[in-house]
């Protein structure tokens, strides 16, 4: 019998051949996936309503994940392609993972986490955000960068200073939120600081903006910090304004609203605009967020109401200095990841001082103008609570506004959920810049 090198003399050679054009096919395709698939891409991931961003960071050997809406970056994932081709992603540390088919220049597939399983599809390039409010030059007034000291921290601001700007000129101090922040408060690409700063510029009202003690230095352990902490540098923020200018007020973002309230007390301040700022205690306000986020999730009321009475107890011996007498046993088992977790949280010095945190005591001894502003759909601070707190505890000349449709950063919005903030747009509702600017007016 005759044998050729190029074709078989039986039928199952024939079937042999077609299986290894085929692997060469997958190989081949395969191949051209996995280069198309290096560099950046993203897709949108929608639960209970919600839209969250997502962005895969592919590499030639790994991949990272972002996400935007949660504040989340590079959090690390492994890469890996199945039998049949299929892009496979797992992030070990969450509990997730992505599988998914590169076609028609979009990766389809699913997104599972802790069991539950989502759509999602992804195209080539990072999610584009528009922050149409944020100040581009340039600008009808001087800004000007300045530097400060508290201790062995070094400061460093913008003073932006309007058009003919005096002695005389108001000027207000920027004090940030919770959390080490830049100074334009920057979250999620917006940057409401800097928008306050330039309406009030343009309105003849100085500020001044800075970045919180030790931003940008990974080394200095910033939970070590209490709030204390943060008070005592915005006070030296203020007496370097002093040096300058007769009128010095405050703005505070959150906690910067607190600090603002705490500084008032002590007579530091000739005016302060609370934003969102907490009253209540801060145990209180933990409780509220939890309770808040619990109800959103449609966990039972029964469930919830007992979930806060284990932390309510629980924060009441981290205030009191007893961690080691906090006992979760008892707790059902679906409850004790949360409370481990939630345990961690406190373990900070700043979570143990944030717990007995509570300016209602001070505010009789406020006598300067107040102005505080919170939105009704705040899911972070109580909006009601907080206001009425200030209505019965200030003496002195002051005006509390809750906004319609406004969250914690003043957005507009649908729900207040945290989720939300990536997603709009607004960085800081006009009405909200209109009652600032006409009140210190």
């Amino acid at each position: 019998m005759k044998l050729s090198l190029f074709k078989s003399s039986s039928p199952r050679g024939e079937v042999r051949k077609g299986l290894s054009i085929a692997a060469l096919a997958l190989l081949f395709a395969t191949s051209i996936c996995t280069s198309a698939q290096e560099g950046i891409w993203s897709g949108e991931l929608e639960a209970q309503g919600i839209k969250i961003p997502l962005v895969f960071n592919f590499t030639a050997d790994g991949c990272t994940l972002d996400s935007p809406s949660q504040g989340v970056k590079g959090l690390k994932a492994e890469k890996s392609y199945t039998d049949d081709g299929k892009l496979k992603v797992t992030i070990p540390s969450i509990n997730a993972s992505y599988e998914g088919v590169y076609a028609l220049n979009v990766i389809s597939g699913n997104y599972t986490q802790n069991g539950f399983s989502f759509p999602l599809t992804l195209k080539q390039g990072a999610p584009k955000v528009n922050r149409p409010q944020t100040p581009v030059g340039p600008f009808p007034y001087k800004t000007e960068e300045v530097k400060f000291r508290n201790g062995d921290f070094i400061f460093n601001g913008t003073l932006a200073l309007p058009e003919n700007c005096t002695a005389q000129t108001p000027v207000v101090l920027f004090v940030t939120g919770s959390g080490q922040q830049d100074r334009d408060e920057t979250l999620f690409d917006h940057k409401p600081f800097a928008v306050i700063a330039d309406a009030l510029a343009r309105k003849g009202i100085a500020s001044l903006r800075y970045d919180d003690r030790a931003f940008g230095d990974s080394s200095v352990p910033f939970y070590n910090f209490t709030t204390h902490d943060f008070k005592s540098d915005a006070a030296a923020g203020l007496d370097f304004l002093r040096t300058r200018f007769q009128k010095v007020g405050i703005i505070g973002h959150s906690e910067g609203g607190t600090i603002a309230l705490m500084l008032a007390a002590e007579g530091k301040a000739d005016f302060i605009v609370s934003l969102a700022g907490m009253v209540v205690s801060g145990k209180e306000t933990l409780l509220w967020q939890s309770r808040i986020s619990l109800e959103s999730l449609g966990v039972p009321q029964e469930g919830v109401d007992q979930y806060m009475n284990i932390v309510s107890n629980i924060y009441d011996k981290v205030a009191e200095g007893k961690q080691d007498a906090i006992d979760t046993s008892f707790a059902p088992e679906a409850m004790k990841p949360v409370l481990q977790r939630a345990l961690q949280q406190l373990s900070t010095p700043y979570m143990q001082h944030l717990l007995s945190v509570d300016v209602r005591p001070l505010l009789p001894q406020i006598k300067c103008p107040v102005l505080a502003l919170n939105g009704k759909k705040d899911t972070q601070v109580n909006c009601q609570a907080n206001l009425d707190a200030l209505d019965k505890g200030l003496t002195a000349k002051h005006q509390t506004v809750a906004l319609d449709n406004l969250n914690h950063l003043f957005q507009h919005c649908t729900t207040g959920n945290l989720m939300e903030y990536q997603q709009i747009e607004e960085t800081f509702a006009p009405e909200a810049l209109q009652q600032i600017v006409e009140w210190i007016k």
